[in-house]
């Protein structure tokens, strides 16, 4: 397998604060490397020293003599004036029209990431951030390369862009080289994990499971090292006060299994007591829409005499495609827009927080410690009771840096310290745009975290798949057609649906002025009270069935502590199939229940 890049000794710091400190690595062929750490840690760096963009202040960086490749960074600028067609197009010297329209590969990129519609003759000066990396993501991957370089390559794509970049570098032979925080497509993409840390780079094998496996048993070899290397300081000292040591025989340790990690790690949370808790601080109702229309200012008509009742303890994950909607409809149920036409109902009880994509809420003057102090000192989540240095802890700011000052944190910071501030304020109800922007893994993991277990009412809006799925219990998509359709697949059913879609040429929303036709005949909608009737119906079963679930897990733990009594066995055996029996019967209303939220 042919080196591509090689690293040797490679050394690089800012003013006083060294990124990188001899580093050696290697790139071969056909590698698909995964690149994670802390914002700031030095992944963009490594990326250009890599590329050659960036010189090391000491060691030697050597790239194989026919290297062929791209790199497309946050710092990557298109030539101003220039088109999409001049960027994309024109370098791969095709002469007529026809001939790259002809190349599926090229096709398949300008569809892929959405740069088709933007229209290949469109000048890229007036285009937003988003739009100039997709064009430049697509100059890079329509060419013949030996390795690709990328620089959060799912920022600016929504979960059907991701899937589908996902999938097209897989299905590349060239080597690849990514930064990303996004743990779905790192999983999915990367064969290789390099974390820049303390200005290394730790090497593991695999994608995001792997490395978070492997993680979690170096640090625990970690800790055996340090016990022993602290029984024998204390052993030493025992020698010095006593005189001879006595003979004993040094601790064994059994090296576990990657599954024995987690044998004794509870569930992520209790769904019944989170939403019997959440019943109790907010009521029946948080906040309903009914009959409501909504049309975004192109035009396109958004909602059209929908009914959407949310209620306490939902935990709702909200996709779609990007211009779908989705920010607008967020606002609408914060209150922040007037629907167009129906209702909204806000309960009594509910203290809403929204988290937008506009950081124009931070106080400037403040340190960031005061900046989350001016919200609250103490805050009280779910299980959890912090002070307001602990949550900013936990959210990526350490002692060290809670009292830099607001206006000198970097854009992922202030992300950040936005979200801290929003949990200090205690709400029940969170609605989330885009909470994952500029955050690194391991804060991400600290909010899922924070997340499991929070007692509330949450609809976040996101293109992190990994995100919605940890800490989501449903999902609900906008297709275009003027309602907001329940995916009880999940994402996985919203891509199918997506690619039906797709394969029948129905309009999506993005760029239509009409409600889209709709894929297949639809059952007739549920009326208010039905679909109200159907929630408290499905709110009683989902309770009954984990009764059920509590039931079985007792007979089973009777049935193995029974041993050789065979009356006791038989009459436990019977006891838990008349139990499985009753779930198959709860599961199957549970089913018609949800059609006709579905229907509403």
């Amino acid at each position: 397998m042919a080196n591509l890049v090689n690293l040797e000794s490679v050394s690089k710091s800012f003013g006083v604060r060294q990124l990188l400190d001899g580093v050696s690595l290697g790139v071969n062929e056909g590698d698909r490397i995964g690149v994670v750490g802390l914002n700031g840690g030095g992944k963009t760096t490594l990326l250009e020293i890599i590329a050659g963009i960036e010189p090391p202040d000491s060691g030697r960086v050597s790239h194989n003599r026919d290297l062929n490749f791209a790199v497309v960074t946050q710092r990557s600028e298109l030539p101003k004036g220039s088109t999409i067609r001049q960027n994309v197009i024109e370098p791969l010297g095709f002469d007529a029209e026809h001939e790259w329209a002809a190349d599926a590969k090229v096709r398949s990129v300008l569809d892929g990431l959405g740069v088709s519609e933007l229209g290949l003759d469109t000048v890229i000066d007036p285009l937003s951030g988003g739009e100039r990396r997709r064009v430049a993501l697509a100059a890079a991957l329509v060419r013949d390369l030996d390795l690709v370089i990328l620089d959060e390559p799912t920022n600016h794509l929504d979960v059907e862009g991701v899937q589908w970049l996902a999938d097209h570098l897989r299905g590349r032979r060239c080597g690849l080289v990514v930064v990303t925080h996004d743990r779905w497509f790192l999983d999915t993409v990367c064969t290789r994990t390099w974390e820049v840390v303390g200005g290394g780079v730790e090497q593991y094998e695999g994608g995001y499971a792997d490395w978070i496996f492997a993680r979690a048993e170096r640090a625990r070899l970690a800790a055996t090292l340090e016990e022993k290397r602290q029984n024998l300081a204390r052993k030493e000292l025992a020698w010095l006060r006593r005189g001879a040591p006595a003979r004993t025989s040094k601790p064994r340790f059994r090296i576990e299994a990657a599954e024995a990690l987690i044998a004794d790690v509870p569930p992520l949370r209790d769904s019944v007591e989170l939403m019997s808790f959440a019943k109790r601080r907010l009521g029946k109702t948080v906040i309903d829409i009914e009959d409501a229309t909504l049309r975004i200012p192109d035009g396109r008509t958004l909602l059209e005499h929908t009914t959407w009742l949310v209620g306490p303890g939902d935990r709702v994950g909200l996709v779609g495609v990007n211009g779908s909607g989705k920010t607008t409809l967020l606002r609408a149920l914060a209150g922040e827009r007037e629907l167009d036409g129906g209702t909204r109902k806000q309960g009594q009880t509910v203290r809403l927080a929204h988290l937008s994509q506009e950081l124009h809420d931070l106080p400037m003057n403040m340190r960031v410690l005061e900046a989350v102090e001016d919200v609250a000192r103490r805050v009280v989540l779910g299980k959890y009771e912090l002070s307001a240095s602990q949550l900013a802890e936990r959210m990526g700011f350490p002692a060290s840096r809670q009292w830099t000052p607001v206006s000198d944190l970097s854009g992922g910071e202030r992300r950040r310290l936005q979200l801290t501030r929003l949990l200090m304020s205690e709400p029940n109800v969170l609605l989330l745009d885009e909470p994952t922007n500029d955050l690194d893994i391991d804060t991400l993991q600290q909010l899922e975290d924070l997340l499991d277990s929070w007692p509330g009412t949450m609809i976040v809006v996101s293109h992190d798949r990994y995100l919605v799925e940890r800490v989501c219990d449903n999902v609900v998509a906008l297709f275009g057609d003027g309602r907001i359709t329940k995916l009880v697949g999940g994402i996985e059913e919203y891509l199918k649906r997506r690619a039906a879609m797709r394969e029948a040429g129905i309009a999506t929303s993005v760029g239509s002025g009409t409600v889209a036709p709709r894929a297949v005949a639809e059952k007739p909608r549920s009326s208010a009270a039905e679909e109200r009737a159907a929630r408290k119906e499905l709110s009683r079963l989902e309770r009954k069935l984990a009764q059920l679930d509590s039931r079985a897990a007792k007979i089973e733990e009777k049935l193995a502590a029974a041993g050789s009594d065979v009356d006791k066995l038989v009459e436990l055996d019977a006891e838990l199939r008349a139990v499985k029996s009753e779930q198959a019967e709860v599961e199957e209303q549970w089913m018609a229940a949800a059609e006709v939220v579905e229907a509403g």
